[in-house]
Formats: structure tokens, C-alpha cells, sequence
């Protein structure tokens, strides 16, 4: 679903229109979140006329990076109204590499805060007058996790995203005030269709682990896609990582834009 390309199928071939209008806007935007507190986001959409799917992007435990800018961007060329919001703005100001250590030190950000934000996420991009009124949710690694809980915990998303979402299986050990329930515990609340995006070479999730996941799904009938990658490890879409791996990356690009096509086209 290009904005700046106009894509007409015809027997089976491409044709592309160029002569259309092509524009995108790209902001740091101030929202409200958890507690009705303000929260730095990062905001990407086409311009032009249209009526544009929401997205918001949920970062990884590496914090609110380059990355998810970058990404923002990919789905705004796409035509989505993408937000990032800035999950660690209340530990402080900072390279985002240090914020992530302070916060990971901190044991975390409780599970509400985060979910306050994401909801705060999902009303801006729903109040805005070019927004469709479906939005979706996207994040990779602990993102991915809170991707997961966001759709069964919050209302009215339309779609899920979870990359490789480490800590959707969690042990009572592993439990903590900020983390008190598993994401899996709530797979019979999830409200919408989830998309999976796995390496079978990680291990937050492990195989193992996927495959527990995708049996509470079927076990409770919900409406899901699990893709796995043999041979490499997570995190292989973003190119500034050494698990990168092109190939993978485009297929998996690929099946979410189908994904979210489908359910929130």
C-alpha cells in the first residue's frame, strides 16, 4: 500500500503511476500517556489527501533509538500514520544506549506505565482526522512482548506485531511487581489478529517457546500468523545489527505489510 506510488494490478503485472503527489511528515510530537502524563513520541505520516491506518510502534529494551525513527518512517512511505512513543522519557534525558542500561538496571518499566503509554499511543493516532480508525501495533523484542500484552489488555486495536517478543512465557521466578502477570496468561483476551516474526536460532523466545505460545493461540481460537526463520538468530530485520540478514529481512517485511494489509487495509 504505497502512497507516493500508485500500484494497479493488471494480469498479473505491476504497473506503477509516478506522477503522483509524494510527501511525508516526520515530527517528535508530545502525547499523553500513563497517568495522563506527557510523553515524547515520534510521529511519521504521509501527506496528501487519503485516509490512513494508525500504527503504533512499541521500541526494543534498547530504548527509543534510530531504528524506530527509521521505521516510523518505512511505514509512513507505506501509507501508515506511525507513532513512537518514548517509553524511558520519565528516566531522563540522554543517548538512548544509556537511558536503556539505567532502565534495564531499574529491573525495567512496570508492565501498566507501558501499556498506559501504548493506549495513550493508540487515542492520539484514533483522534486524528486522516487516521482510518483502525490501528495496529508493532514492536520488536521486549516491543514485540508488549505488542502481545497491548492487544489482549487494550481495546481496539485492529492488529498485533510481535518480532521475536522475549518474555511472552514468563516463570514465577521470573515474576517481578513491575512484571506481576506472563503475556501468555492473557492469550484469551487477545482482541485482535497477532502476527509472529521469529529466528529459530534465538532464545528469548526459544523455539520451545514459540511453540507454547502458538498452542495457548490455538487452544483458545484465536486468529494469528507464525513465521519462522531457520538458521539465524532475532533481530535480523534491523540493518544496524550484526544479526541482520537481507533475504530474511525482506520476506519478513514482506509478510507484515500483507498482515497488516489484511486487517487493517
Amino acid at each position: 500500500m504505497l502512497v507516493a506510488i500508485s500500484m494497479l494490478s493488471r494480469m498479473g503485472v505491476l504497473m506503477y503511476e509516478t506522477n503522483m503527489y509524494e510527501g511525508m511528515l516526520a515530527e517528535s510530537v508530545s502525547m499523553r500517556g500513563a497517568n495522563g502524563e506527557h510523553v515524547s513520541a515520534y510521529f511519521a505520516r504521509p501527506l496528501g489527501t487519503g485516509s490512513y491506518p494508525g500504527l503504533v510502534l512499541i521500541h526494543h529494551r534498547l530504548g527509543w533509538d534510530e531504528w524506530y525513527r527509521w521505521a516510523a518512517q518505512e511505514f509512513a512511505y507505506h501509507g501508515f500514520v506511525a507513532l513512537v512513543p518514548n517509553l524511558y522519557g520519565r528516566e531522563g534525558q540522554g543517548p538512548p544506549e544509556e537511558i536503556a542500561a539505567d532502565v534495564q538496571a531499574a529491573g525495567g518499566i512496570a508492565d501498566d506505565q507501558v501499556l498506559g503509554d501504548i493506549e495513550g499511543a493508540l487515542q492520539y493516532l484514533r483522534a486524528l482526522p486522516y487516521c482510518s480508525g483502525k490501528v495496529g501495533c508493532f514492536g520488536t523484542g521486549s516491543g514485540g512482548r508488549y505488542a502481545v500484552l497491548a492487544a489482549s489488555r487494550i481495546d481496539r486495536f485492529n492488529a498485533a506485531i510481535d518480532c521475536w517478543g522475549g518474555g511472552v512465557l514468563m516463570s514465577s521466578e521470573e515474576l517481578t511487581p513491575k512484571q506481576p502477570v506472563a503475556p501468555i496468561d492473557y492469550t484469551k483476551d487477545l482482541k485482535c489478529p497477532l502476527l509472529g516474526i521469529f529466528g529459530e536460532e534465538g532464545q528469548a523466545p526459544s523455539v520451545a517457546q514459540v511453540d507454547q505460545h502458538e498452542a495457548e493461540l490455538k487452544s483458545h481460537r484465536k486468529t494469528y500468523e507464525f513465521y519462522r526463520y531457520p538458521n539465524i538468530d532475532h533481530d535480523f530485520i534491523d540493518f544496524e545489527r550484526p544479526s541482520y540478514r537481507r533475504v530474511q529481512a525482506v520476506d519478513a517485511w514482506q509478510k507484515m505489510f500483507e498482515f497488516l494489509d489484511k486487517y487493517l487495509g
